[in-house]
C-alpha cells in the first residue's frame, strides 16, 4: 500500500471509527439498560436508566413524600422546622427537585429561590379544587412538577408543602458513565490497532531494511529481503534486491578481476624470468670466453636476440592487455576489401609459415566487390594472433594451416584451421578468457601470456562481430569469426 494511502486510510479511521463506534456503543448501552434479562429472555424494559423521565422521578419524589408524611404523623410541627427541611433537601432530593414552604401568600423556606421566585405565582392554592394532599400538579411551560402537601401552622396560618422537580427527559448519569468508558474503550483500541497497522506496514519493514543495509556494509551481499507488498515500501525492498544482486555481481567480478591481475604479474614474471636467465647465461658465456670460435658466438648472439625479442612480445601484451582493461584500443575504422585484404595478409604471413615447415592454403569464396569495416591494423593482429597461436602448439612435423573466407549473405565468416594437437572440450569454452592457458605448466618454448585469444575476442566484439572456436583433441582446432558487410545506401 502507498504512503497516500496508508494516511487517507489513517486520517479515516481516526475520525470514522471512534464516530462509528461511539454511535454503536451509544445504542448497544442504551439496549443494555432498558433490557431487564431474565436469563436469555428480555422480560421488560425500563427507560429509567437511560433517561430521567417523569415515572423515574415521581418514583423518587414518592420516597420523599411517605418520609415526610410519617414524619407529620409522629410531629405535627415538624414542617415548620427549617432545619428538618434544609436536611431533607440535602439528604433525601436529587440536584434536580427542590422544597418550597408557603406560609399564606408568602414563602417561608426554599432551597432555590431563583427557581422558587418564578414558578411560586402559579402554584395552586391551599387546598385548590378540593384535590387530596400529595396530588401532583404539573407545569409544562416551565417543565415542572410539583407534588403538594397542606398543613397548617401552630399560629393557625395555611401552610402548603411542596416538592418541586424538573422532568426534562436528560440523560442520566448512569448512562454518561457508561458512554465515557465506551468511548475511551473505543480511543484506546482504535489508537493500539492504528499503532499496530502502522507498524507493521512502516516501522517493521524500515527496520529490516536498516539491518539489510547494515549486512550490505559489512560486506555481507547474501542478505535477502523479500515481500509481496505493493506501494512504496515493496519497491524500495525491490531495489534493495537489485542493489543486493548488483553489488555482489561487481565484487565477485572485482575479485575475479583481482586474481586474473594476480595471476597475470605472476605469469608475466614467470615468462620475463625465463628469457632473461638465458640471456644472463649466454652473456657470462661470451664474458667468460665459452664462446671461443666464431660459430658459438654467432649462435650465443642470436639466441640473445631472440630471447631479447620474447621479453618484447610479452611487453607488448602486457601493453595491450592494460588498453583493453580500460577500454582505450585505438581504432582506425576503414571500408576494406575483403579479397584484397586477406590476399595481403596471407602473402605476408606465408614467407615465415613456410619457414617453420608449415604449409598455408587459402581460399576466397566471396564476390571480389565485398567490403567490410575495419581496423587494418589491428584485424591483422587478429589474424597473427590466431596463426601464432596455431604454429605455438603445432606439433605434427609437417604443419597445415588453412585460411578460409566464406560469405553469410549479410556477413563475412573467416575460418583459421590447424592440424595442431587441438584443445579438449573442457578448456574450449575457456580460451577466450584473460591469462587462461590450456599449457597448465607454462612451457617456456612455447610462451605466451594466455592473453592473446582475449585480445583477439575483444577486438572482434568492438567490430560489431562474434568469435567462437571448434576443436578435436589430436586433429587441430578451427576459430571462426563473423564480421557484417558493408552495405551503401541506395538513394531512392
Amino acid at each position: 500500500m502507498k504512503f497516500r494511502t496508508r494516511l487517507l486510510v489513517t486520517f479515516a479511521a481516526i475520525v470514522l471509527l471512534p464516530l462509528i463506534l461511539t454511535v454503536a456503543a451509544f445504542f448497544a448501552i442504551g439496549v443494555f439498560l432498558v433490557g431487564v434479562q431474565s436469563g436469555n429472555v428480555i422480560s421488560g424494559v425500563d427507560y429509567s436508566n437511560v433517561s430521567e423521565n417523569l415515572q423515574n422521578l415521581n418514583m423518587r419524589t414518592e420516597q420523599v413524600y411517605q418520609e415526610i408524611m410519617d414524619q407529620m404523623e409522629a410531629n405535627a410541627k415538624i414542617l415548620e422546622d427549617r432545619a428538618f427541611l434544609k436536611n431533607v433537601e440535602e439528604n433525601m432530593l436529587t440536584n434536580r427537585s427542590y422544597i418550597l414552604v408557603r406560609k399564606g401568600s408568602e414563602i417561608y423556606y426554599t432551597g432555590n429561590e431563583a427557581a422558587a421566585e418564578r414558578i411560586f405565582s402559579i402554584l395552586p392554592e391551599y387546598g385548590s379544587n378540593e384535590q387530596e394532599s400529595g396530588e401532583v400538579y404539573y407545569f409544562g411551560e416551565l417543565e415542572k412538577y410539583a407534588r403538594q402537601i397542606d398543613f397548617t401552622f401552630s399560629d393557625g396560618s395555611p401552610g402548603s408543602f411542596f416538592i418541586i422537580t424538573m422532568v426534562t427527559n436528560l440523560i442520566s448519569r448512569d448512562f454518561l458513565v457508561d458512554m465515557a468508558l465506551a468511548i475511551i474503550i473505543i480511543l484506546v483500541v482504535t489508537s493500539v490497532m492504528l499503532t499496530y497497522w502502522i507498524h507493521r506496514g512502516v516501522f517493521r519493514p524500515v527496520k529490516e531494511l536498516n539491518l539489510a543495509m547494515c549486512k550490505i556494509k559489512e560486506g555481507d551481499f547474501d542478505y535477502t529481503l523479500t515481500t509481496q507488498s505493493g506501494g512504496e515500501i515493496g519497491e524500495l525492498y525491490r531495489n534493495y534486491e537489485d542493489m543486493r544482486l548488483r553489488l555482489k555481481e561487481n565484487t565477485q567480478e572485482q575479485e575475479q578481476q583481482e586474481r586474473k591481475s594476480r595471476e597475470l604479474i605472476s605469469n608475466i614474471s614467470h615468462d620475463l624470468k625465463t628469457p632473461i636467465t638465458a640471456v644472463k647465461g649466454y652473456v657470462e658465456g661470451i664474458m667468460d670466453g665459452v664462446a671461443d670460435t666464431p660459430e658459438k658466438m654467432d649462435k650465443y648472439i642470436k639466441t640473445i636476440y631472440n630471447k631479447a625479442n620474447d621479453m618484447d612480445r610479452l611487453i607488448n601484451e602486457l601493453t595491450i592487455y592494460s588498453g583493453i582493461d580500460n577500454n582505450r584500443i585505438p581504432y582506425n575504422f576503414h571500408r576494406i576489401n575483403v579479397a584484397d585484404y586477406f590476399g595481403d595478409c596471407v602473402e605476408e604471413v606465408g614467407l615465415d609459415l613456410e619457414s617453420r615447415n608449415i604449409d598455408l592454403n587459402y581460399s576466397n569464396l566471396v564476390s571480389p566487390d565485398t567490403v567490410i569495416i575495419a581496423d587494418p591494423e589491428q584485424m591483422k593482429k587478429v589474424i597473427n594472433n590466431i596463426i601464432g597461436n596455431s604454429v605455438k602448439y603445432m606439433d605434427k612435423p609437417k604443419g597445415i594451416i588453412d585460411i578460409r573466407i566464406l560469405d553469410e549473405m549479410d556477413s563475412v565468416r573467416i575460418e583459421i584451421e590447424d592440424n595442431g594437437k587441438g584443445i579438449s572440450q573442457k578448456d574450449l569454452p575457456q580460451i577466450f578468457e584473460r591469462f587462461y592457458r590450456t599449457d597448465a605448466s607454462r612451457n617456456s618454448t612455447q610462451g605466451g601470456s594466455g592473453i592473446g585469444l582475449s585480445i583477439v575476442k575483444k577486438i572482434i566484439e568492438d567490430h560489431g562481430g562474434y568469435i567462437w572456436a571448434t576443436s578435436r583433441v589430436g586433429e587441430g582446432t578451427c576459430i571462426h569469426f563473423v564480421i557484417r558487410k558493408y552495405k551503401e545506401l541506395q538513394n531512392a
